[in-house]
C-alpha cells in the first residue's frame, strides 16, 4: 500500500498531452502510450483533469455526465486498459470530480428547464426579473453570477461559467448522487480523487448583497462544508487507507485546511491552497500585473507548512497546474537559467512537508506560451478578460502583457515531446498552439541529457520514497539576511534536511546557523556549493539539499 506522505502526483491535461488519432486533441489512448515514460519518472498516481461527455466550454470542467467518457478522448474500454495498465506499472489513477455545479447540458438541469421541480431543486434558481439578479455578486470568469432563465423565470446562480450551474448541496438527493458517482468510479478501480473547487459548495442561507467585495465570503469554506464532506467522505469509503483525496480550496483558510485534512476529521487526506500563486497579483487583481513579492511568498510558505505541521495538517505542494501559468516563467528566468530555475523550484517543493504535485511538461522545464495575438488564445476566461479590459479602456499592448503573463493557457500549450513538427503531440492540427521553443525544450532532449531537468525531477522523487525526513519531518523556516534567499529545515528523530534555494539572478554567500562541513550534499542543482564551515556560495538560482543524521 503506499503511502501518500511519500507519494509524488503527476497532472494530466489529457487534451494536451498526446494525442493518438491525429484529430489535434489529446485522449486516452495517447496517455496509455506515455505511461513507460511517467513509470520512468517515478510518479504514483497520474491525476487526470475532466474527459467526461462536456460540451467543452470551459475544457471539461463543465461536466454534461458523470459517468460517460467524452467521444474526444476515447471509450469507456479506452479508460477501463488505462486503469488496468498503469495499475500493472504500480500507478493509480486520479479523477477530477467537479460536484460545485454541473453543465447547463446536463440532464438534471436540462429537466430543471423543462419545469420538473424536483431537479430545480437540484440547483439554485431565485426570483427576480431581467437585469435585476437576486445579489450584485461577481462570477470568477467575469461578469454577473446569476443568469436568467426565461424557461423557469427565475435566475440561477453560476459561480464561473454561465454554462456552469451551482448544485444545490442543501438537497439531501443531490448529496446522494454524488456518493453515486464516486461509488461508480472506485468499482472501476480508481485509487484517488480530486475535488475541483469543493470549498464552495456549502452555500449561505441568506442571499445578500456584497458591499466589501465580489460576493466570496458569503460562499467560500460556507457554514455546513465540514458536515458535507465528511457525509460524503465516509460514506463513500474515502477516508480508507489504500484511497488518496484531494480538495483545491478557493481563497480558503489555514485553519480551515487543518479542518479538511486532519485525518481525526473524516474528510481529505491533503488540500490545495493558492496563496502562493497571488504574490503577483496587484492589489488582488489577476489582470494587474506586478513582479512578484518573493518576501510575501516566502512568509506564505513557512506560514502554511508550519501551521499545518503544528495541528497535523496535510498540504499538497505545487507550482504548476491546469490553472496557471509556467512558474520557470513566473518566479525565475526562462531563458539563460531555464534549466536552473526549473531545478531549484523542483527543489523548494520537493523538501516540503506535503505531497507534491508535478504538472505534465515541468518535469522538462516548459515555459510559458508567448502568444501574440487574441486569435491564438482558447481559454474561456482569458477570452472574456481580454473584452472586459477593452471595455475598461486598457490599450491591447498592456492587454495582451497580461495575457502572456496570466492566461491559464500558457499551461495548456500542447506536451512537448520532441522537436518535430508539432512537438511530437500530434499529427494534425492542435486544438491550440505549440509552443515555438518545442524544437529546444522536449523529452527526447531531456531523455538524452543525464543532467536535464527531468532527471533531477527523477532523484527528487526517490529521496522522498528513501528519507523519511523528507516524507515525515517537521518544518521550520531558516531566517537569512539575505534577500531572495529561500531556506528551512526539516527535522525527523535523529535526521536533518536543509534546503537552501536563490530566487535572485546573482551568487550569493550564505551563512548557516551552524558548521556545515560534515553534512552530505543530498543534492544540487548545478555545481554542488563548496562548504567553508557555516559558509557557501549559491550559483544565480542555484539551489542545494544538505542532509545530517547522528547515526546510533
Amino acid at each position: 500500500m503506499k503511502s501518500f506522505k511519500k507519494s509524488c502526483v503527476y497532472q494530466i491535461y489529457p487534451k494536451s498531452f498526446r494525442d493518438s488519432n491525429g484529430d489535434g486533441i489529446g485522449d486516452l489512448k495517447g496517455v496509455m502510450e506515455k505511461l513507460d515514460y511517467l513509470k520512468m519518472l517515478g510518479v504514483d498516481y497520474l491525476w487526470l483533469t475532466p474527459f467526461f461527455l462536456s460540451p467543452q466550454n470551459d475544457n471539461g470542467y463543465d461536466i454534461q455526465d458523470y459517468c460517460r467518457i467524452d467521444p474526444l478522448f476515447g471509450t469507456m474500454e479506452d479508460l477501463e486498459r488505462l486503469i488496468a495498465k498503469a495499475g500493472e506499472l504500480g500507478m493509480g489513477l486520479m479523477f477530477d470530480m467537479v460536484f460545485n455545479h454541473t453543465s447547463t447540458s446536463h440532464e438534471w438541469f436540462q429537466k430543471a428547464l423543462n419545469g420538473d421541480k424536483k431537479f430545480q431543486d437540484y440547483y439554485f434558481f431565485k426570483e427576480g426579473t431581467p437585469g435585476n439578479p437576486p445579489t450584485n455578486w461577481q462570477s470568477k470568469f467575469g461578469g454577473s453570477v446569476w443568469e436568467y432563465s426565461e424557461e423557469v423565470g427565475k435566475y440561477y446562480l453560476h459561480l464561473f461559467d454561465k454554462t456552469q450551474a451551482d448544485l444545490n448541496w442543501e438537497n439531501p438527493m443531490v448529496r446522494e448522487e454524488i456518493k453515486k458517482v464516486i461509488r461508480f468510479w472506485k468499482e472501476k478501480g480508481i485509487k484517488g480523487f480530486r475535488f475541483d473547487v469543493i470549498n464552495l459548495v456549502s452555500k449561505p442561507s441568506a442571499w445578500e448583497d456584497d458591499e466589501e467585495g465580489d460576493g466570496r465570503r458569503f460562499y467560500t469554506d460556507g457554514p455546513r462544508i465540514h458536515e458535507y464532506l465528511r457525509e460524503i467522505v465516509v460514506d463513500t469509503g474515502l477516508d480508507a487507507d489504500d484511497i488518496i483525496t484531494v480538495g483545491e480550496m478557493s481563497s480558503t483558510t489555514i485553519d480551515h485546511c487543518i479542518r479538511y485534512t486532519n485525518p481525526d476529521e473524516k474528510q481529505f487526506k491533503m488540500c490545495f491552497n493558492f496563496h502562493h500563486l497571488k504574490v503577483d497579483y496587484k492589489d488582488g487583481d489577476k489582470w494587474s500585473f506586478m513582479p512578484f513579492d518573493f518576501e510575501k511568498l516566502k512568509k506564505i510558505f513557512h506560514t502554511w507548512q508550519t501551521s499545518m505541521a503544528e495541528e497535523n495538517g496535510w498540504n499538497a505542494v505545487f507550482w504548476c497546474n491546469h490553472d496557471q501559468p509556467r512558474a520557470v516563467s513566473r518566479f525565475g528566468d526562462d531563458g539563460m537559467y531555464r534549466k536552473r530555475t526549473a531545478k531549484m523550484l523542483a527543489t523548494v517543493i520537493h523538501g516540503m512537508r506535503g505531497t507534491p504535485y508535478i504538472y505534465q511538461g515541468e518535469e522538462i522545464g516548459m515555459t510559458n506560451a508567448n502568444f501574440t495575438h487574441i486569435s491564438q488564445y482558447r481559454d474561456v476566461e482569458s477570452l472574456h478578460y481580454f473584452e472586459i479590459l477593452k471595455e475598461q479602456g486598457r490599450n491591447e499592448e498592456d492587454i495582451y502583457r497580461v495575457l502572456r503573463e496570466r492566461s491559464r493557457d500558457n499551461s495548456r500549450t500542447p506536451m512537448q515531446w520532441e522537436a518535430e513538427e508539432q512537438a511530437g503531440f500530434t499529427t494534425g492540427t492542435p486544438w491550440i498552439g505549440v509552443n515555438e521553443n518545442c524544437e529546444k525544450i522536449n523529452v527526447r532532449e531531456s531523455l538524452a541529457d543525464p543532467d536535464s531537468v527531468f532527471f533531477y525531477y527523477q532523484k527528487l522523487i526517490q529521496l522522498r520514497k528513501h528519507y523519511s525526513v523528507i516524507s515525515e519531518g517537521s518544518y521550520e523556516p531558516v531566517p537569512l539576511k539575505q534577500k531572495g534567499i529561500f531556506a528551512y529545515q526539516r527535522s525527523w528523530k535523529k535526521e536533518k534536511l536543509l534546503v537552501f534555494a536563490n530566487f535572485t539572478g546573482k551568487h550569493q554567500e550564505i551563512e548557516g546557523r551552524e558548521a556545515l562541513d560534515n553534512w552530505e550534499i543530498l543534492l544540487s542543482n548545478d555545481n554542488a556549493p563548496k562548504i567553508n564551515g557555516k559558509k557557501f556560495v549559491l550559483d544565480p538560482f542555484g539551489a542545494v539539499m544538505l542532509y545530517s543524521s547522528e547515526r546510533v
